[in-house]
């Protein structure tokens, strides 16, 4: 791939490409003096854009050192550029990543949406007890706790988009950067609400973890409210009684960071991904350690396997954008980026920052194998090396642990983001004081696993939340409060209740509340997605598949009947339709919002048509209309595209959920098999058709435009009269522009003769004609 290459300003400035008028007043002398100024602002403009432009191709072509380059260029140059516009580059960054440690997005995407052995009951995003659980409006479940400190843009499972109070970051003092809060930074109480139902059963089946978890929740308000001592004294007592609490370690690591302490805090960081080796948010918690350590290249490279295991992982991302700007800024860059440059580049505690291998040319690492996209290797992680403890003295943190891909377990360490180059040296190097303190701290692991304690046993994640006891399966714990029988095709509103979902929509025709809090949802509503809560539906198929079956076969029952096209078929009582004219309505009424939707789910995407009538409520004659389209406005009206169908004769009147219904039977026109009468019907209907044609081309402008937008233009004449049971298609569409009474319509749309028809079009005709 080759790029333009970027234009250098000659030491004469832009002038060379506009030269000055000569002999121009003073006037011109003070306006071209600012014109010249605009000329280079805007060359200048041109150039850095050229820059990021060539950035971002750059590294999308894999040419991660000449986007770096290119980057820094634009940055000297003066471009606005804040953190976020780096997004692509940090892409292309994690996407290098990948390919150098042979991770695929299949298996890392696997891997962050693995809930582990912890059955129905666990959360998608930390696979420990789903506590509090809230379901997200794509229809899976989290707990509380998990979608509070992860920040996360998209689903785990589906990569739908989560609500803003989910995803968004909190800014900091000035809003110019976002910064991720601490681990259980709270969210406005109408951004996540339990589900009720879903917690009902959390707390009959496991009671024991819901009061364990409920504890972690009151340690994480006391580090929301920065009390980091009384956080770090209840996390210590809690792991005394609950040593395995990985929980209990993370929120014990935000306590030792928000004190200042990063070498507890990175061991105990440390612990946790010895255990779950590929939980994305350890990683993060890690690198935000890290960082506020001062060790930023350690921190980035950690932020990057986070993101490798997890590209929607918003904090990271934005933490990984913001690093990035700091190093290609022009007060760290002052002579353009080389190959030497990354490794000398300061840091705020002045300490050499070395740059991670990803950012060098990598592209010869090709695409991912076969075997690669199957499982995450253990991707080891880089060791700390520094000087830091509680009163800033020169003591050291320790370094990541992982486990290797070839020996399960197996630890693997390596200098901290190094050059290749330098990475060969290392391995002949004698062992610090820093390595040895590592060796110590993996004698220590290697001690536990001697003792028979192997990382899935230690982890409290791998506790088996699917073996509920026959006794405590109740159904009524999960029948809809509406309809009161088994959930069907559950959905649960934002405010946390679950009902069924046509239910919920029966209510929802009527007013835009919640039937039994009333809270309003009229912006669920305005979605309209109705997303079938997984987790209940789960329960109910493992826990209750003979009741659902009955549940099923009832529901079906209900949709084969409402199917029926010649019985109980739904009747829209308001004006006439004809066969092959677009009829378009404006629903608003809840029983028709209903009969539209029940239409709709059928398949069937039809129903009657007639017009009122004083004594049997609606006319005896009527026309089917098919649903062509359907248009939602957010309060639940809706806007139907229809046409015309067949025209039908009411047999029998019913009544249905509010709406009018009627066993009817369809009409077609009488055949004329005589070949004399054959040619009469043929010179009637061409007179009559020349007829319609000049009364509609003699009409006024004003009225011919109405009639053309609402209806279309007048259908062409059919050559075989007989080959559709309503006739030709112009005289349905000549009557419904016709100012005609109704029941003079009515008249003519229950015809089953084409001659007859014929006639009375043209009686109408010749009315019109003389008026």
């Amino acid at each position: 791939m080759s790029f333009p290459a970027v234009a250098r300003s000659s030491s004469r400035g832009t002038r060379e490409m506009a030269p000055r008028p000569r002999n121009r007043g003073r006037f011109w002398e003070v306006g071209g003096g600012s014109g010249d100024r605009l000329e280079r602002a805007a060359a200048e403009s041109e150039r850095w854009e050229l820059l990021l432009r060539r950035g971002e191709l750059l590294a999308l072509g894999g040419h991660l050192k000449g986007a770096l380059e290119a980057y820094a260029a634009a940055l000297r140059r003066g471009a606005p550029v804040r953190p976020e516009c780096l997004g692509t580059l940090v892409d292309c960054l994690v996407l290098n990543y990948r390919l150098r440690h042979g991770l695929g997005w299949s298996a890392a995407r696997a891997a962050g949406a693995d809930t582990g052995s912890g059955g129905l009951l666990s959360c998608l995003g930390c696979r420990g007890f789903l506590s509090e659980p809230v379901t997200v409006p794509c229809g899976h479940s989290y707990c509380r706790r998990c979608l509070r400190r992860e920040l996360r843009a998209r689903c785990r499972l589906c990569r739908d988009r989560l609500p803003p109070a989910a995803a968004a970051a909190a800014t900091d003092a000035e809003g110019a950067t976002p910064r991720p809060p601490p681990l259980a930074a709270a969210i406005s109480a109408s951004g996540f609400r339990t589900s009720v139902v879903l917690n009902h059963l959390a707390e009959k089946w496991f009671p024991s973890q819901q009061e364990r978890a409920r504890a972690a929740g009151r340690l994480g308000e006391l580090l929301h409210q920065g009390r980091y001592r009384e956080a770090l004294a209840a996390a210590c007592e809690a792991l005394r009684a609950e040593p395995s609490n990985l929980t209990l370690k993370i929120y014990r690591a935000e306590s030792y960071a928000g004190l200042g302490e990063f070498k507890a805090a990175v061991e105990d960081l440390n612990a946790v991904l010895f255990q779950l080796p590929s939980w994305p948010e350890v990683y993060f918690r890690k690198g935000k350690v890290l960082h506020d350590a001062g060790f930023l290249g350690d921190a980035l490279q950690l932020f990057l396997q986070c993101l490798a295991l997890d590209e929607d992982f918003a904090p990271a991302k934005l933490e990984v954008e913001k690093i990035l700007f700091d190093l290609l800024s022009p007060e760290n860059l002052k002579e353009g980026l080389k190959d030497s440059s990354w490794s000398s580049l300061p840091c705020t505690k002045n300490k050499p920052l070395g740059v991670p291998s990803v950012m060098e040319e990598s592209h010869s690492a090709g695409a991912l194998g076969p075997g690669q996209n199957e499982e995450i290797p253990a991707v080891p992680s880089e060791p700390v090396k520094g000087s830091l403890n509680r009163a800033r003295s020169a003591q050291a943190i320790n370094s990541t642990e992982m486990a290797a891909r070839e020996d399960c377990l197996k630890r693997v360490s390596s200098e901290p983001l190094l050059s290749v180059q330098e990475k060969g040296a290392l391995l002949k190097r004698k062992l610090s004081l820093l390595e040895q303190d590592v060796i110590v701290n993996e004698d220590g692991r290697n001690k536990l696993k001697k003792q028979g304690e192997t990382p899935s046993e230690a982890c409290t994640f791998s506790l088996t939340y699917g073996d509920i006891p026959e006794e405590l399966i109740d159904v009524s714990d999960f029948e809809c409060s509406l309809c009161m029988r088994l959930f069907f095709e559950p959905v649960t509103t934002p405010c946390g209740h679950s009902f069924c979902k046509n239910c919920l929509e029966r209510c929802l025709d009527h007013t835009p509340y919640c039937p039994l809090c009333k809270e309003s949802l009229k912006e669920y509503l305005a979605d309209r997605r109705y997303c079938v809560t997984q987790l209940l539906e789960e329960l109910i198929v493992k826990y209750l598949p003979d009741e659902l079956s009955e549940r099923k076969k009832i529901y079906d029952e209900e949709t084969a009947e409402l199917s029926h096209l010649t019985k109980n078929v739904p009747i829209f009582v308001c004006t006439i339709a004809y066969p092959t004219v677009p009829c378009p309505l404006h629903v608003f009424e809840p029983r028709y919002r209903l009969m539209i939707r029940r239409s709709i789910q059928t398949g069937t995407k039809q129903f009657g048509m007639c017009v009122s009538d004083t004594q049997n409520s609606f006319a005896d004659y009527g026309c089917m209309l098919q649903i062509r389209n359907v248009h939602f406005l957010p309060d639940g009206r809706s806007v139907v595209d229809t046409i015309g169908g067949k025209r039908f004769r009411v047999l029998k009147r019913g009544m249905k959920d509010g709406y009018c219904t009627a066993d009817i039977e369809y009409l077609e026109d009488v055949k004329v098999e005589n070949e004399d009468e054959i040619e009469g019907l043929r010179q009637l209907h061409d007179l009559v058709y020349s007829q319609a044609c000049n009364w509609f081309q003699n009409l006024r402008d004003r009225f011919r435009s109405q009639i053309l937008q609402h209806f279309g233009s007048m259908p062409r004449r059919e050559e075989n009269l007989q080959a559709t049971p309503n006739g030709p298609a112009w005289c349905w569409w000549l009557l419904a522009v016709l100012p005609v009474d109704p029941r003079y319509q009515l008249s003519v749309l229950s015809m089953k003769s084409l001659k007859e028809r014929l006639t009375k079009i043209q009686h109408i005709l010749t009315y019109f004609s003389r008026d």
